[in-house]
């Protein structure tokens, strides 16, 4: 039998932009769920396949071998675009690929890195200073509203990487976006809501 990706993951948004990114791609994939309030992911058997206990996790079967495994979720998204390249989630031409980078690591730096910050601090039960984080990455990602000025997607005229970082953080904020001020990015937002890739990403945990 022919042997398949399995995504190992929880609803969550880094296991959402992976499932996104290879739903986008059409590579098909299994999904495993892992109960994260169970503490599955802290259990031998998930540990043996990322010793960290962090989900997403692809598990990347192989002909003549045991298979591997990639643990981040950025290089899940990687692996989905390069392995299915007519997809274009990485661009067509070296510039635009240039300019998916740009943008993609602009939500990944400025806007998904300071929310898991956030997260955790009052987790911590430090929620003034997730306040200061809070209100850092709301206000760049109220700025992609300038990506969208000429072009209908993050990093041009295709949908990309750059629109699924963006989309899932967008999604995790939806209810504090200030949307009547941001006509373009709610636009933007209720066109790629309507994807089948996004669609198919974001119920892959739904069971």
């Amino acid at each position: 039998m022919h042997q398949q990706l399995v995504l190992h993951g929880a609803p969550t948004g880094n296991c959402f932009r992976a499932a996104i990114a290879l739903s986008e791609a059409a590579l098909p994939f299994a999904v495993q769920r892992i109960q994260l309030r169970h503490g599955e992911h802290k259990q031998a058997g998930y540990l043996a396949v990322n010793p960290l206990g962090q989900v997403p996790a692809l598990a990347i079967p192989e002909h003549d071998g045991p298979g591997s495994f990639l643990t981040q979720s950025n290089a899940i998204m990687f692996y989905a675009a390069e392995a299915a390249p007519a997809a274009g989630l990485l661009g067509g031409t070296p510039m635009a690929r240039a300019k998916v980078l740009e943008r993609f690591f602009y939500f990944l730096t400025e806007v998904i890195a300071p929310s898991h910050a956030s997260f955790r601090l009052k987790n911590a039960s430090a929620s003034g200073a997730a306040q200061i984080l809070d209100d850092q990455f709301l206000s760049r990602l109220a700025y992609a509203e300038h990506f969208l000025l000429a072009q209908p997607y993050m990093a041009g005229d295709t949908f990309t990487l750059a629109d699924i970082a963006a989309f899932t953080t967008a999604y995790a904020y939806r209810e504090v976006v200030d949307w009547p001020a941001l006509p373009r990015l709610r636009a933007w937002y209720s066109h790629v809501a309507r994807r089948p890739g996004i669609q198919r990403g974001m119920n892959a945990f739904a069971n």
